[in-house]
């Protein structure tokens, strides 16, 4: 079977599925009278999005630029980070006990703390996503520059191959896949930490937008929302996707004698 084939059928297929999920929820919506204060159908999803597209438009693109570049100072920071922490078993014994300790914190309970030390600003709400998207980045790079074939290891050395040249033609690409994965992951931290930050400093944003549209009652417009946010999501995690696939053929390829002439 064509692979191409096979991801364009499970696109089709994951957008009927989506579309016959909307449809339902429209109908069942209209047929149990559910309250449109309680859970708005499609229609009035939509309509609120025709009625108010400045305004969602102007707040998503301040959460977006926000989350996109909270993602990419965790990706990097988590790299490097975890590129120091490979290489040195000491710093390792030191840092990793702190890693664990912030790991298992609540994250939302140490966002009023960012607000107390950074204000309610812009910069507050970037440090709360790189901080809670920089984790799975750390962790996915440390294990998956230590998790390296033993055997290749040892051929590098047999080929008189330097700290650098094992590091960079073997370990890394030993590594992306779980780094890529780390990366997914910080995709949708760093979004969720952006909303947290607009939902306590409640200043502009899409999450902003939700908090205010609630406390109105104008589910619609929440939802509205919502959708807007999950759109952000999507695409700074199929980016990650486009990534990883433009990555494969280089974490695959075998190590060869001429990589290290």
């Amino acid at each position: 079977m064509n692979p191409e084939r096979g991801r364009a059928g499970d696109l089709i297929l994951g957008f009927l599925a989506i579309g016959l999920a909307v449809g339902v929820w429209e109908v069942s919506v209209h047929l149990f009278r559910v309250s449109p204060t309680l859970l708005a159908p499609p229609t009035a999803v939509w309509a609120a999005m025709m009625e108010h597209p400045a305004i969602l438009l102007e707040q998503a693109r301040s959460t977006a630029w926000e989350t996109a570049l909270g993602f990419l100072l965790a990706s990097l920071f988590g790299v490097v980070g975890g590129a120091l922490l490979s290489a040195s078993a000491t710093l390792r014994a030191i840092v990793m006990p702190w890693v664990l300790a912030l790991q298992i914190v609540p994250k939302m309970a140490l966002a009023p703390l960012f607000v107390v030390w950074l204000g309610v600003g812009a910069p507050c709400r970037l440090a709360f996503a790189i901080f809670i998207g920089f984790f799975p980045v750390l962790v996915g790079t440390l294990s998956g520059l230590r998790s390296a074939d033993s055997g290749a290891l040892r051929l590098c050395a047999s080929l008189g191959a330097t700290r650098w040249q094992t590091g960079w033609r073997v370990r890394l690409p030993y590594a992306i896949p779980q780094i890529l994965a780390g990366m997914k992951t910080a995709a949708t931290m760093a979004l969720l930490g952006i909303v947290i930050g607009e939902f306590v400093t409640a200043q502009q944003g899409l999450g902003y937008i939700v908090m205010f549209a609630s406390s109105l009652g104008e589910v619609g417009l929440v939802m509205a929302a919502l959708l807007m946010l999950c759109a952000i999501g999507a695409v700074l995690y199929g980016a990650v996707m486009v990534l990883e696939a433009g990555f494969a053929r280089w974490y695959a390829a075998p190590i060869t004698v001429g990589a290290f002439g």
